[in-house]
């Protein structure tokens, strides 16, 4: 696919994804605020990133990515409450997300956490569920438990408090790449990874493309912690600056703004020499790499 056919696919996975989680949350029998608290953040937005990166993944290895859609909403369930809850009092305190109120500001802080619960658990319901016949029971096993492991302790919310206790003072370069692989990196290489296993990838393809999405991973949060200084309010929708204004370790508060482009070059191209060391189709996952490494919100 050229560039253009590329973005059409993605456009339309991403109005899919969308449609999808506002069918997820409507078919709930839930009280009416904790379902209105979670459809309000899961419409709020977003470059949908991790589920594309699932989607095109399958396609990538010329799979049907309907068979991807129940888990790819999953991610990007767990990816909204993480932010749901980053933006409490007491963790960021923040109140705007993508250009609107944070959650807590509509609902109060009591009805966002239970929300942000409720779609953690709600997503791995989601996989369990899926009623795709190409999905066995040993593959939602192996998908639950990989995205288990990228959430939890041992990935996201292991980076979240890492970074937490690495406020006020100042970190070194591995210290930094630990927090940002682990709360950025592990549930964006996950997307990939369940993608592969979806599509049945050997393991060396699978050990391939799990280097690919790290790299990814970390230039995602590189090209974050650019935007925080160099972007434009307006189009990320949360004040800029506020890294610098929490204390926050950034990779151009240790590496200076210039340096940090040259690391985010650095695993951009080393993500991409893993991506063509597979045997598939690397169109598309190419694309998100340079849309990763450009993007402005």
């Amino acid at each position: 696919m050229g560039p253009t056919d590329v973005k059409e696919f993605l456009n339309k996975q991403k109005n899919i994804v969308e449609e999808q989680l506002t069918n997820y949350i409507s078919a709930l029998t839930a009280p009416k605020s904790i379902k209105d608290s979670m459809h309000y953040s899961l419409e709020a937005g977003g470059k949908r990133i991790r589920p594309l990166l699932l989607l095109g993944t399958l396609r990538s290895f010329g799979k049907d990515e309907s068979i991807g859609l129940p888990t790819a909403c999953a991610i990007e369930m767990i990816h909204t409450y993480s932010l749901v809850h980053d933006d409490l009092p007491s963790m960021d305190d923040d109140d705007l997300r993508r250009g609107k109120p944070t959650n807590h500001k509509v609902f109060g802080e009591a009805i966002a956490i239970l929300a942000g619960d409720g779609l953690l658990t709600y997503s791995f319901q989601v996989i369990t569920e899926s009623l795709k016949n190409e999905i066995s029971a040993e593959k939602k096993l192996m998908l639950v438990t990989e995205l288990a492991k990228a959430a939890g302790p041992e990935g996201m919310v292991g980076g979240q408090v890492a970074d937490m206790e690495g406020e006020g003072s100042v970190l070194n370069l591995e210290e930094l790449e630990y927090i940002h692989r682990h709360k950025t990196g592990k549930l964006l290489a996950y997307s990939v990874i369940a993608g592969a296993i979806l599509a049945d990838a050997t393991n060396e393809q699978l050990n391939k493309l799990t280097q690919f999405a790290h790299h990814l991973g970390l230039a995602f949060q590189i090209r974050d912690d650019i935007l925080d200084i160099e972007g434009s309010e307006a189009v990320i929708g949360k004040p800029v600056g506020s890294d610098t204004g929490n204390d926050k370790n950034t990779y151009p508060a240790l590496l200076s703004l210039e340096g940090a482009k040259e690391k985010l070059t650095f695993h951009i191209d080393e993500a991409k020499r893993f991506l063509y060391s597979v045997d598939m189709k690397h169109d598309i996952l190419d694309y998100m790499c340079n849309l990763i490494a450009s993007r402005d919100h």
